[in-house]
């Protein structure tokens, strides 16, 4: 151990591990104005000073040693976990690239070739020790904040749980699931009669959602409003969602007017996504309606959010919807650009398509048979 480790405790330590005790001394007078050393002449010797006190800033490790090499080390380091916070730099008059891939390979962060030069050694030292440190640091940063939004997270199903017990909120719940059912009826009385005139359906299926507690919960928070029942009606306009999935552009417009012009909707907002699509090419055509509802004591209007798209956008949102919360996708920007691009060729195709059935209708009313493919 060199002189001066007593008075300097506050630095930090530096453990160098050779067996030929000359480069020890050598590596010792390079860096001890800058760090406590300690020293170790074998694997075995550095591997029970690690247990001892593995609070080291970095480990000078050779290769060729008695009882334990150094590649012996490093897989005993690893083992116990402590390369995850110990930079290791080789010490070694090996030049094979092989050898240093496989020190790399197994964890090693640096090489320092003998014979040592003094400028090259401190760099290499204090860039491994600083870039740990900061690597560290970030970890520390990342798993404190994932300790705050786990808590975050139990404060809000704790808060949301609370929230759906209450008997006001059951109550504008089910007020939800009436105004979903009577747009659902509406729909579907449009689409008999629209069937009857035209000999075809104008939408494929309706697809409906009730907002869960916690959702409710999480977009009251974010807009700063307590999670009340009177802050849900005033707040929140889509805790009851219908999705219409048509098969034409052109079909989502006229089943759109054909609802929105009925004496007792109020129309509170429109967002047009097919004439101005989002920048990632959805298009979509969304209304906000006010809606009656008629309870066995009273009417009352209701919000609800009903979407129109076509079955290709359809396809296309689910897909899209699955890469923004899945968190470990690899490429990320290259699959929004692809889907971007879809997108764009899906509002060809739809246009295409519709082109095709205007033509196919022009000419009569077309007998209603089994479609292809679906004989038996």
């Amino acid at each position: 151990m060199c002189w001066g480790e007593v008075r300097m405790t506050k630095m930090q330590k530096i453990l160098v591990v050779d067996d030929a005790q000359l480069n020890r001394e050598l590596l010792c007078q390079m860096l001890e104005g800058d760090y406590v050393i300690d020293m170790a002449e074998d694997g075995a010797v550095a591997l029970g000073k690690l247990w001892e006190d593995s609070n080291v800033a970095a480990l000078l490790l050779d290769l060729q040693m008695p009882n334990a090499d150094g590649f012996a080390v490093i897989e005993q380091m690893k083992k116990n976990g402590w390369l995850n916070r110990i930079p290791v730099l080789i010490i070694s008059s090996e030049h094979s690239v092989e050898v240093e891939n496989r020190c790399l390979a197994m964890g090693a962060v640096d090489f320092i070739h003998k014979p040592f030069e003094g400028s090259i050694v401190r760099n290499r030292v204090r860039n491994a020790i600083a870039l740990f440190a900061g690597r560290n640091s970030l970890e520390q940063k990342v798993e404190e904040q994932a300790q705050v939004l786990k808590y975050q997270s139990r404060i809000i199903q704790m808060q949301a749980q609370k929230l759906s017990r209450a008997k006001p909120f059951n109550e504008l719940m089910l007020e939800y699931r009436s105004v979903i059912m009577e747009v659902e009826t509406r729909l579907k009385v449009l689409n008999a009669v629209f069937s009857e005139e035209y000999k075809r359906n104008p939408f494929e299926s309706i697809k409906s959602r009730l907002k869960t507690p916690e959702s409710i919960y999480q977009k009251l928070e974010r807009k700063g409003h307590a999670a009340t029942v009177e802050n849900i009606r005033e707040y929140i306009s889509d805790v009851a969602g219908l999705r219409v999935i048509c098969s034409f552009p052109d079909d989502i417009y006229r089943l759109a007017e054909l609802l929105i012009k009925q004496d007792d909707i109020i129309v509170l907002r429109k967002k047009d996504y097919i004439q101005s699509p989002k920048p990632n090419g959805y298009r979509s055509l969304h209304f906000i309606l006010n809606v009656p509802i008629f309870l066995p004591d009273e009417k009352k209007y209701v919000k609800a959010e009903v979407q129109f798209r076509t079955i290709a956008m359809d396809f296309w949102a689910s897909l899209e919807h699955k890469l923004k919360y899945k968190k470990d996708v690899d490429s990320t920007d290259e699959i929004e650009q692809q889907l971007k691009a879809c997108a764009d060729s899906i509002e060809a195709l739809d246009y295409q398509m519709q082109e095709i059935r205007n033509r196919i209708y022009s000419t009569g009313p077309v007998e209603e048979e089994m479609e292809s493919g679906d004989a038996i």
